[in-house]
């Protein structure tokens, strides 16, 4: 099993940031097929493969994620998404 530890910078304030990361987890959805909730300011997410969480901090959020044995193979493409759509919503 392999795991994905990102943390991305942001100047949005909190409700903006919230905002983002929903935008976030629904192109993740598209590309992934993942189900998502709300617990506090984590943003839980999972799917075939991977369960993870994006946790939004001050000044920053911080996803982790473990993938299965098929996306373990992919982990760099998986990670490059992330990375790409984290940078298109929070800057």
């Amino acid at each position: 099993m392999s795991s994905i530890d990102i943390r991305h910078a942001h100047s949005l304030p909190i409700d903006g940031a919230r905002k983002a990361i929903e935008e976030v987890a629904a192109k993740l959805s598209e590309r992934f097929g993942l189900q998502s909730n709300w617990v506090g300011d984590v943003l839980n997410f999972s799917g075939s493969g991977v369960d993870g969480a994006i946790e939004l901090q001050p000044g920053q959020v911080h996803v982790t994620a473990k993938l299965g044995f098929l996306l373990s193979a992919m982990k760099g493409m998986v990670e490059g998404e992330i990375q790409r759509v984290l940078k298109e919503k929070l800057g």
